[in-house]
């Protein structure tokens, strides 16, 4: 008897191309979809910029709020452009490397410079719109009061875009409805990720390397988890804790999926993560669901906390993924309230496990790509020898 020659591997599902990797199940592509919340943020934004265009026209009397509300707006998406990098990409990151005295002023020019070319934007608008019977070179050249104005809008526009940034879209909503300013019982969904091997690779290459490798994984796992309506509440060390509402989550099986999205998007770049930090980065990742209270806590610095057995369970679950040694795990009981899995991912029970802390046992199950299934139980195939 002799083996057939070793045929490649398949290619495990989450390193094939994102075109098919949504965040849903079946067909949908007629199913109509809600606006994703940041998209109404940055219509929120532009819409306030735009206003802020108006309320300049109502201080200075120009009585032509139409005109004011177009360089509002183009003004506020010039800067919002250079402030997110849609404009002369990198400009900002290099600003941002610089130290503080050279940054305030190099910044403050950057943002004089866009100011100006969204007023020459809105300008040329007004002037071919004949909505302010001016000339074309007064339509498009700003006057030292409408910099300022302009300069204070901005600076508040980005300031609130920052602070977004910092804590979290979802958060950041929250902290300004007051939504958890009293303790709220809700049931969410907890998808904890960990980044393999950090310690060793903070060991090997020192702490301001593992620290930008970290900064660049979290960057990537963002997309992903905004794709599959996900929220990243908190990181701990090398872990980032990604939660959904329960019914949010749960829809297209958007909790499973979001794990093996964030995959894909590591494994997409492999060589660029090769090229720049020697390793590509492996994640584990453990979900479960259920009723938590969730409230708003500190004095100097607020935050959203959570509370109750969920969130433990989800910190047990992610150390069983070492035990195990399955890199995806999800808790039996958020499993049962799955309607499907992604198309292409299977749930492998793992039995009942205790729990630290925990009176009760927890059954879990392995979440796994198909084609690594069937490639790793595969057996051999043999071929017969031919008689002489």
């Amino acid at each position: 008897m002799t083996r057939k020659p070793p045929q490649s591997a398949p290619i495990p599902r989450w390193r094939r191309p994102l075109q098919d990797r949504r965040c849903r199940t079946g067909d949908q592509s007629a199913v109509r979809r809600p606006v994703p919340q940041h998209v109404w943020f940055w219509v929120a934004i532009l819409a306030l910029s735009a206003g802020s265009g108006v309320l300049y026209d109502v201080l200075f009397n120009n009585g032509i709020p139409l005109a004011a509300a177009i360089y509002g707006f183009c003004i506020g998406a010039s800067a919002l452009a250079l402030e997110r990098g849609a404009l002369a990409p990198g400009v900002q990151a290099r600003l941002r490397r610089l130290p503080t005295l050279l940054y305030v002023p190099i910044a403050e020019i950057a943002y004089v410079g866009m100011i100006a070319l969204g007023y020459a934007t809105g300008g040329l608008f007004v002037w071919t719109l004949g909505l302010n019977g001016e000339t074309f070179a007064t339509s498009v050249m700003p006057s030292p009061r409408v910099l300022v104005y302009a300069l204070v809008v901005s600076a508040m526009l980005v300031f609130v875009v920052r602070m977004r940034d910092l804590i979290g879209a979802e958060i950041f909503v929250n902290l300004m409805i007051g939504r958890y300013h009293r303790p709220v019982e809700e049931e969410r969904i907890f998808l904890f990720v960990d980044v393999v091997g950090s310690t060793a690779y903070a060991e090997t290459h020192g702490d301001l390397k593992a620290q930008a490798y970290l900064g660049a994984v979290f960057a990537t796992i963002a997309e992903p988890v905004r794709r599959c309506q996900g929220s990243t509440d908190d990181f701990v060390g090398d872990m980032a804790l990604v939660t959904w509402p329960m019914a949010r989550g749960l829809k297209e099986a958007r909790c499973v999926a979001c794990i093996f999205a964030i995959r894909e998007s590591l494994a997409r770049d492999a060589d660029a993560w090769i090229q720049r930090f020697g390793t590509v980065p492996e994640i584990r990742a453990a979900l479960h669901g259920g009723s938590v209270v969730a409230a708003e806590v500190g004095v100097d610095r607020h935050k959203i906390a959570y509370f109750g057995d969920a969130v433990n369970v989800t910190a047990r679950l992610e150390a069983l993924c070492r035990t195990l040694d399955a890199p995806n795990l999800i808790s039996a009981d958020l499993l049962a309230r799955l309607d499907r899995l992604p198309a292409g991912i299977r749930a492998r029970p793992l039995g009942v496990h205790p729990v630290r802390g925990r009176d009760r046992t927890l059954a879990v199950a392995a979440l796994e790509a198909e084609s690594d299934y069937v490639a790793a139980r595969s057996p051999p195939v043999l071929a017969a020898v031919p008689s002489a």
